[in-house]
């Protein structure tokens, strides 16, 4: 019965991140354009026809019209399929380790506006600041909220506050002094601003220290990725690339490692006598 339970919910989970990733696509379309994220109604890009109901099916609607609108028979970018996949596992998987919590409706939140951060940067090197700053409102709210449900009293509703208060001050003070220095070093802007919200949102989440281990994730993975990009493609050194979705995936491996990483951490340099 437990296993069939387990089941179920795995499915019911998955089908709602797909669901919510199908918005994230909205959000990702629609939101550097200036446009309504609820009108008009999902259409195709070409020839503007209402798709219709099962045709926004997550993931099985684009198989099912293999690939074309209904109507002109364009292309739809496999993106579409490929974000609602993505969004529906890691829904997945946090529900898996955090089970049913507030932790679980909260990262699926988290994680939601990293993924639409994460590709509007990919897309057009910036990072919306209406996304960045309800991203950090929200994280202040669920700190607020867990810190009541850990313990229903003012001093521990303040404790949670002032750890995301913290975490979102170092992140946006980091990016700024690397920003600044980088600036004075090159002579020339090394790192948007839009980075620098980002961490702030992202330490409301994570706090400082598991801030800090998303950081530095994120700069390994920039330097791997970017590196390999330069070593394999044309792409000269010191051209411009998004570090929004290298902070982003930094943040959701912290989510399920940053514990761990710390406590080997202070183990390691911080041995109990």
């Amino acid at each position: 019965m437990d296993v069939l339970i387990i089941v179920s919910a795995s499915i019911i989970v998955f089908v709602l991140g797909a669901s919510i990733g199908s918005f994230i696509n909205v959000v990702v379309y629609r939101l550097p354009s200036g446009l309504s994220l609820l009108w008009p109604p999902s259409r195709c890009p070409h020839c503007l026809n209402r798709l219709k109901a099962y045709d926004n099916v997550p993931v099985l609607g684009w198989l099912w019209l293999k690939g074309r609108c209904r109507y002109c028979k364009s292309k739809i970018s496999r993106r579409y399929p490929v974000l609602e996949g993505i969004t529906g596992i890691i829904f997945l998987i946090i529900f898996w380790v955090f089970q049913f919590s507030i932790l679980t409706i909260g990262y699926w939140a988290f994680c939601s506006w990293l993924l639409a951060l994460s590709f509007i940067d990919w897309d057009t090197m910036t990072l919306p600041h209406p996304l960045t700053k309800s991203g950090l409102l929200l994280g202040l709210v669920f700190q607020i909220g867990f810190g009541f449900l850990l313990e229903p009293s003012l001093v521990s509703v303040v404790k949670r506050l002032i750890f995301g208060i913290g975490g979102a001050v170092l992140g946006l003070w980091l990016f700024d002094s690397i920003s600044i220095l980088g600036s004075l070093i090159y002579g020339k802007p090394v790192m948007g601003a839009g980075d620098a919200k980002l961490a702030a949102m992202m330490g409301t989440w994570l706090g400082w220290q598991h801030l800090l281990i998303a950081c530095f994730i994120a700069c390994f993975l920039g330097v791997l990725v970017g590196g390999g990009v330069i070593v394999r493609s044309r792409h000269k050194i010191g051209e411009k690339m998004p570090f929004g979705p290298f902070l982003a995936l930094g943040a959701v491996i912290t989510l399920f490692t940053g514990q761990g990483i710390l406590s080997y951490y202070l183990r390691l340099f911080l041995p109990v006598s």
